[in-house]
């Protein structure tokens, strides 16, 4: 069982790492290092740096997808031990550029977080899945749409509806409007801070974005990475 760790401003700390560090393959050079992150509970966070700094990499170490050469990551102040990690991952969804789906539907998609051992014995709520596709103006029959024929923003809104019904505590976005129109960009973002509003005490997020006015909107404290380094505040 997870214990949550409480700081003086009585904040929770969801989600740490502390000196993360990954090396390039097959040399001796760092793709980031001393890399320490702190996701508090109510916290809006952005990361940002340029093409290739290592942004996406970070999040995937935050996630418990890949594996780095030091530091380590906490979750509520705990290392998560390798039975814990489906319930850790259960609350800490990664959210990437482009989704991967699984062929089919888009409900089978949607069902695919209730079809693992953790969320086994919780019903899929399709009335808030049919609820979350109103707000991109689509109906009962977008459920019934094929994998196959979506088209890339379409997929990437059936990514982020999933991670949505999933119920996380942390998300972990990684450039979540890049395959958007700027009015499906906009119901995305609305989305995203209204779902860490309704419960700020219990929800974080870490947002990569290289849209400065985006980060203005979405982002009450700003991590730059540059030369493998984190900086606040830029």
């Amino acid at each position: 069982m997870y214990h949550q760790t409480v700081i003086s401003d009585s904040k929770t700390t969801l989600l740490s790492a502390s000196d993360l560090g990954r090396r390039h393959p097959g040399d001796d050079g760092w793709l980031f290092h001393d890399i320490d992150i702190d996701l508090q509970a109510g916290d809006r966070l952005a990361l940002v740096g340029p093409t290739g700094s290592g942004k996406s990499l970070i999040l995937r170490a935050l996630a418990l997808l890949d594996p780095v050469d030091s530091g380590e990551v906490l979750w509520r102040g705990h290392r998560v031990a390798d039975a814990e990690v489906p319930t850790y991952r259960s609350q800490v969804t990664y959210l990437q550029q482009r989704s991967p789906l699984v062929p089919g539907t888009v409900e089978d998609n949607l069902r695919v977080p209730f079809d693992l051992q953790v969320r086994s014995k919780l019903p899929f709520p399709r009335d808030e899945a049919l609820h979350l596709l109103d707000t991109f103006g689509a109906g009962d029959d977008f459920l019934a749409k094929k994998e196959a024929n979506l088209s890339g923003g379409e997929r990437q809104i059936v990514g982020l509806l999933r991670a949505f019904l999933a119920q996380p505590t942390v998300l972990l976005l990684d450039e979540p409007t890049a395959s958007l129109d700027r009015d499906s960009a906009a119901s995305v973002e609305e989305l995203i801070l209204a779902w860490q509003a309704d419960a700020a005490e219990h929800r974080t997020y870490l947002w990569v974005s290289h849209d400065p006015e985006q980060v203005a909107r979405v982002a009450d404290r700003t991590l730059k990475l540059a030369r493998g380094r984190l900086e606040e505040g830029a």
